[in-house]
């Protein structure tokens, strides 16, 4: 399989002022450097006309999601929990999650996210997705980036998320494969 990859990154905020733009231009900057995927976005804003409370496009989403062979979540946490707004856009659909892997970018106060991660990581198995154990997370995150968004740990947060998306490249390859193989739905049927 030599054909490049689709890797869907998901903005998980959809407040104004949101940080999710800060922390998804650093990772899109690092993603565009590496070859054999192309990148999609997934933005809650877009997909309800820029307005963030109109009504979610879920043709639209549901295109998206079905075309994409990986998803990066990039989510913030909001009291010890993911935002409505992605949840709202995860259950949109069902069927074009299926048999794809999932990472995580977190961000956030003292935990980094990582609560709000840990909650995704229940819902995606509904979703019969395979999620990343490992997971790039930014604890206290308005003092990680300076003002042109650029991390102050550029090294060690790319190390991260280098080993991510490695694990997921090889999920999204393994798991392609397999659903060309055998459609996923058959499989229980």
């Amino acid at each position: 399989m030599n054909e490049k990859m689709t890797i869907a990154v998901v903005y998980g905020s959809a407040r104004q002022g949101r940080f999710c733009d800060t922390v998804v231009n650093w990772a899109l900057t690092e993603l565009w450097a590496e070859c054999g995927f192309r990148i999609t976005l997934i933005d809650p804003l877009e997909l309800k006309g820029g307005a963030g409370d109109g009504v979610l496009d879920g043709e639209a989403l549901e295109d998206k999601i079905a075309a994409a062979d990986a998803f990066i979540i990039v989510t913030p946490e909001y009291n010890h929990g993911y935002p409505a707004c992605l949840k709202e856009l995860i259950d949109s659909c069902y069927e074009p999650w299926h048999a794809k892997p999932v990472g995580f970018i977190s961000y956030g106060g003292v935990s980094g996210g990582l609560r709000a991660v840990e909650q995704l990581r229940q819902v995606f198995a509904e979703l019969h997705t395979v999620t990343i154990r490992d997971t790039v997370s930014f604890s206290n995150v308005w003092g990680q980036f300076d003002a042109a968004g650029n991390p102050f740990k550029a090294a060690e947060a790319k190390a991260g998320l280098m080993v991510m998306l490695r694990r997921l490249k090889w999920w999204a390859s393994a798991l392609k494969a397999a659903r060309a193989e055998n459609a996923y739905a058959g499989v229980a049927a």
